[in-house]
């Protein structure tokens, strides 16, 4: 055999090649790893911090540059591809290839969701985006952002605008009002002094939490994000698997025309924490995660401030509640897909069984609870199952927050008696706006779809809806008058799905898209139409694919003239 330095080879060839100087692949540069490295400072290179570590990128650069995502890959140990696909999977991440030029300094995202279409937001849209240079701004559609009592709304940077105007906008872009700003909401200094944490205190001491499991299961306290799963039954499920467990939060309220979360968050949070802490004390968990939704810039704020005084106080350990950053995916409002992001992956629902109170965040038996269903444990606890258990109203027991938008006068959430019907819930809004009448009404968020003015006795609650092919669902109200077409506001929903759909399945993915594209013939095929809605219903993974059609068939089966 010939010596080594004689062969041909990589090292040493004789077609006149040069030998390789570098591993194959793109090449991490220093510059940018210096970058990353200083952005993350001592944080842990944890998996899970993922998406934590894209924003933190994203927010000081503007943008997700090839060569940052390379530099994060090899800090964190993983490969280039998943970290591209994570990103990639989030609206909120803007990807830029080498060589391409980043995004503007500045975006304006203009919400194009069923409330803030009706208010005109189209037309809003456009205006701003002739009005606007594109190399020093860009103007976007962008789905709800959970402030539809003040449609249309925009965000400026991270500045939300409510009753939105090119003018407002640009007395914003002159005063610079662009960051979020601090909600005026009851510090912990206020609410211990209002007998707040007195309650979890008596019950980490000696209290029984069979007891107050019983508690909530007799005030008939039932899930608040939409699928309505009797509360306090969730903790014995939790606490019959092993641990170390966890409690996870879901407050990615993204279904259009929800607001109720961030409207008691922006004025009550520690209300919402000690109910967190107090099933987190009832199930064991060793720590809490809040995955709140990135449109609530402001409450983020607020609630890194009120969690870093609890643990001055002494009333959590340090790390306890750990707050993770949404990052612009509907589809996270499902559990499971909630618990992948906070797992720092793609937000994708996951197949059931094993279900979560079983297997959860990182395997682990994990209780999950909306922020509305943890405010109301705190005040249970606080003041008797009665407060829910003693309203009576229409056969129906305890009270709903209603998120009302649309036509109506006063668009807001009002606290109302469970079972309230739709005209109700319109005389607590003040009635109808001035020179609209009512036609037709979303009565839980697009999954729910749009039932007629006609129904108007149906108790708005749990189980009430179903036999007219609906729910309440997070009882997101929509009312539409004359002057809207049941038809496009059906479109505006399956839009939304489309855009939103994970694309895990096919029925839901493709199936979205086709609908989308069947809902804007001049007149539908209706027995195409209820030939998708049966597929996306029967085998779609998750409630979303199995949701949409609503809009679909109720459209077809009550306005029928428009279609």
């Amino acid at each position: 055999m010939a010596p080594l330095d004689e062969r041909a080879g990589v090292w040493k060839g004789k077609t006149g090649r040069k030998g390789r100087s570098q591993p194959k692949g793109r090449q991490v540069e220093d510059s940018a790893l210096e970058e990353i490295r200083a952005l993350l400072g001592a944080a842990p290179r944890r998996r899970d911090l993922l998406i934590e570590f894209l924003h933190l990128i994203q927010d000081r650069y503007g943008h997700l540059s090839a060569a940052h995502m390379a530099a994060l890959a090899h800090e964190m140990r993983l490969a280039q591809s998943e970290i591209y696909e994570v990103a990639s999977f989030y609206a909120h991440f803007d990807l830029t290839a080498g060589g391409e030029a980043p995004p503007p300094a500045l975006t304006i995202r203009v919400c194009d969701s069923l409330s803030c279409a009706m208010a005109g937001a189209d037309a809003l849209h456009d205006a701003l985006a002739e009005g606007m240079d594109p190399a020093e701004i860009r103007v976007l559609r962008a789905p709800c952002m959970g402030r539809c009592d003040s449609a249309p709304v925009l965000e400026l940077g991270h500045h939300h605008i409510g009753e939105a105007s090119p003018e407002k906008v640009q007395d914003a872009l002159a005063a610079e009002r662009i960051h979020a700003e601090l909600p005026d909401y009851e510090a912990l200094a206020q609410y211990r002094a209002n007998g707040g944490y007195e309650t979890l205190a008596g019950l980490r001491e000696n209290g029984d939490w069979e007891a107050v499991q019983e508690q909530v299961l007799s005030s008939g306290l039932r899930g608040l994000g939409g699928a309505g799963f009797p509360s306090g039954r969730k903790w014995g499920f939790v606490r019959a698997n092993p641990g170390p467990r966890y409690l996870a939060v879901n407050g990615d309220e993204g279904e259009p025309g929800t607001f109720k979360d961030r409207y008691y968050l922006e004025r009550s949070p520690h209300l919402f924490l000690e109910g967190m802490l107090i099933a987190a004390w009832a199930v064991q968990a060793e720590t809490c995660f809040i995955y709140l939704r990135d449109e609530y810039p402001g409450i983020r704020k607020a609630l890194l401030t009120e969690i870093a005084a609890l643990e001055t106080a002494g009333i959590i350990a340090p790390g306890y509640i750990d707050l993770r950053r949404g990052a612009g995916a509907y589809i996270c409002g499902e559990e499971s897909a909630m618990i992948e992001s906070i797992e720092g992956k793609r937000g994708l629902p996951r197949h059931r069984p094993p279900f979560v109170a079983q297997t959860g965040i990182f395997g682990r038996p994990t209780l999950v609870h909306n922020v509305e269903t943890l405010l109301w444990v705190a005040r249970i606890c606080r003041e008797g199952p009665q407060i829910l258990s003693d309203v009576e109203h229409n056969g129906r027991i305890g009270l709903r927050s209603y998120s009302v938008s649309g036509r109506v006068a006063n668009p807001g959430v009002y606290l109302l008696p469970a079972g309230s019907t739709i005209l109700e819930v319109i005389a607590a809004a003040g009635g109808m706006a001035e020179g609209h009448v009512f036609k037709a009404y979303q009565p839980g968020g697009p999954s729910s779809g749009i039932l007629p003015a006609r129904l108007n006795d149906v108790p708005l609650d749990f189980d009430t809806l179903q036999p007219h092919g609906s729910f309440i669902g997070s009882a997101a109200v929509v009312v539409l008058s004359d002057q809207d077409s049941a038809r496009g506001a059906a479109l505006n929903m399956l839009r939304f799905f489309e855009d939103e759909s994970c694309g895990q399945c096919t029925p839901c993915r493709m199936g979205c898209a086709k609908a989308v594209q069947l809902m804007q013939e001049p007149s539908w095929d209706q027995d195409l139409l209820e030939d998708l809605c049966t597929v996306m219903g029967d085998a779609s993974i998750c409630g979303l694919g199995q949701a949409a059609p609503n809009a679909i068939r109720l459209t077809m089966k009550h306005f029928g003239e428009e279609i």
